[in-house]
């Protein structure tokens, strides 16, 4: 038995390039999910009964930060990859979840919707942990930067769902 012929591998992108991509996906992202969210803060989000558990409001735009920040550095990372089979599955699933996460800020904040926002949280989830698992498989690292992600998402799918059953 002989073994097919090997094609090589073709370069992933510039280090630049994919800078430029990623921090560019990432920061018009947290730009779209910011425009749906400021002008609901006041009076809405903060006429909303809470549970004990609800953060403070401070607390949601350095964590977010954060988040945006690690999302960037992992697919920055992914780009930089040589095309191989399953990268376009990992592009598409953080296109997915960056195109959920925006979403829920207009599902929750813009429609002003607890409900919609459960609706859209839980396959955010869902996209959140699948595409830690896939660009783990290529980067360890990158795996790893979606582990707090995931865990935030989990927790805001909760925090949602008891806003959702209290108001």
């Amino acid at each position: 038995m002989t073994d097919a012929p090997q094609t090589p591998l073709r370069p992933g992108m510039s280090p630049g390039r994919a800078g430029v991509i990623a921090a560019g996906l990432v920061f018009f992202d947290s730009l779209l999910g910011q425009m749906a969210t400021a002008p609901n803060l006041v009076p809405w989000y903060e006429g909303l009964q809470k549970p004990w558990f609800n953060p403070p409001n401070a607390v949601f735009g350095p964590v977010w930060t954060f988040l945006y920040c690690l999302m960037a550095v992992a697919f920055w990372r992914i780009l930089m990859l040589p095309r191989q089979p399953g990268k376009q599955l990992a592009v598409g699933l953080f296109l997915g979840q960056l195109l959920f996460t925006v979403l829920w800020s207009f599902a929750f904040f813009a429609a002003q919707s607890p409900l919609y926002g459960l609706m859209v949280v839980i396959p955010q989830w869902i996209l959140v942990v699948a595409t830690g698992l896939v660009f783990w498989r290529f980067d360890r690292l990158a795996g790893w930067l979606f582990v707090p992600l995931a865990l935030w998402v989990g927790f805001a799918g909760v925090l949602n769902f008891v806003l959702w059953r209290m108001n």
